[in-house]
């Protein structure tokens, strides 16, 4: 059985996909464009995105009873691989010290909305 996670503290889905699923104990967060759901604007620096890519996915986690200490993996999608040590600058200060998911960290040919960084998360909670 699975339940459907939305909230409007993160930018509803652009397409026919949900915000989150939750399956059991895992919750499994659609990739967050850095959009702010409140303006409808995403910033312009890979740090600023980064930021709020994550806010909107802690958002999700938390509509689904979880913290992001619940988080057990994340992908990270780059526009640009050479944005890696800004992301990984912001991230890390998103989960707690010796807590950090498992992750990857690809880089795409291109993103929606022409981001700069796409971030999708595992939690179980």
């Amino acid at each position: 059985m699975k339940e459907i996670i939305a909230t409007t503290g993160a930018p509803g889905a652009i397409g026919p996909y949900s915000q989150a699923t939750k399956a059991g104990s895992l919750v499994f967060v659609s990739g967050q464009l850095p959009i702010d759901p409140a303006t409808g604007v995403m910033p312009e620096d890979i740090s600023a995105q980064t930021k709020q890519s994550l806010t909107n996915g802690k958002a999700i986690v938390e509509a689904a009873g979880g913290t992001m200490a619940d988080v057990v993996k994340t992908t990270v999608f780059l526009a640009d691989m050479n944005d890696f040590a800004a992301m990984n600058a912001v991230y890390a200060a998103f989960f707690p010290e010796g807590a950090c998911p498992a992750r990857s960290a690809v880089q795409v040919a291109r993103l929606p909305k022409d981001a700069r960084v796409e971030i999708e998360l595992i939690a179980n909670i």
